[in-house]
């Protein structure tokens, strides 16, 4: 008689049980992937608040150094024995002051020095009167406006000025390095110049490092309108190389908006598909779709 070999007991298989497994791992998964989506964004969406920070910051030491220039330049300007003097300023910072230094015509000595903290740009709390020779930081910077300014003859910086618009300067020490920006200014009542803005970056020689233009022309903004009145806000859209709203924007636009009722404007940014705006009244950039 044949023997029979048993077979071997199959454990028996509950197909609910593993139908309920494959949810719940297709559950982790889907956690997982949402928690590294959220990580992902968050992670973003804070690197694009550090950036929008940093670029208020800039904003704020230009708007200073800009607000400065000209309250001072009317402050000498009303002196009639100084404007017969006068042949240029700089400006320059150290903590929370602020100083305007005007220089004679042969940029050899000092004919006026103003004081201000960043509480307070429109009264400075010294004004000196006296005429003396210029300080070691004064002729430092002095030299490097010359040498940077020397090198924007060549073509390749293509520096130009629309007709009835002047270049404003405004060099800042950083560091060891420095950094010349050129704006717009105007004149011309009802116009806020936008674009047209240059940043001159150069080692501590005054030779120009890297550069950058940030708008491709002009765009003058007229704050009225003939025939439909004051206008309320403003737009203007970048190049894909300017991703940001730039500090020379905000610059720009809160030395000109003051005067006018336009109290936030917008950048739209192709680059990230977004509008920034910028409100006056709480000097802050948000994102909007």
């Amino acid at each position: 008689m044949k023997s029979s070999t048993a077979k071997p007991h199959l454990p028996y298989s509950n197909p609910l049980a593993n139908i309920k497994k494959n949810l719940n791992m297709k559950k982790t998964l889907s956690l997982l992937i949402i928690i590294s989506i959220s990580t992902l964004s968050f992670s973003q969406s804070e690197s694009l608040n550090i950036k929008l920070d940093s670029i208020i910051q800039e904003a704020d030491l230009l708007y200073n150094y800009e607000k400065i220039a000209w309250n001072s330049t009317d402050l000498l300007m009303s002196k009639r024995k100084l404007k017969k003097k006068y042949g240029g300023y700089l400006i320059s910072h150290s903590n929370d002051t602020i100083y305007a230094t005007f220089l004679d015509k042969k940029q050899k000595n000092r004919i006026a020095k103003y004081s201000y903290t960043n509480s307070n740009l429109k009264v400075p709390f010294n004004i000196n009167l006296d005429s003396e020779s210029l300080s070691e930081n004064v002729k430092e910077l002095l030299d490097i406006k010359s040498n940077i300014l020397n090198q924007l003859s060549d073509k390749k910086y293509d520096v130009r000025f629309p007709k009835g618009f002047n270049p404003n300067l405004v060099l800042i020490k950083d560091s060891n390095e420095f950094k010349l920006y050129i704006l717009m200014g105007t004149s011309e009542s009802g116009i806020i110049p936008f674009g047209n803005d240059y940043l001159f970056n150069a080692d501590s020689s005054g030779k120009i490092i890297k550069w950058k233009k940030f708008h491709s022309r002009l765009i003058p903004v007229q704050t009225e309108m003939p025939g439909m009145g004051k206008v309320t806000s403003a737009m203007h859209s970048h190049l894909r190389t300017t991703p940001y709203i730039t500090a020379t924007d905000i610059c720009t636009f809160r030395l000109y908006a003051e005067y006018t009722d336009i109290k936030s404007f917008k950048v739209y940014s192709p680059a990230i598909g977004k509008y920034m705006e910028y409100s006056l009244i709480d000097n802050l950039i948000k994102i909007t779709e």
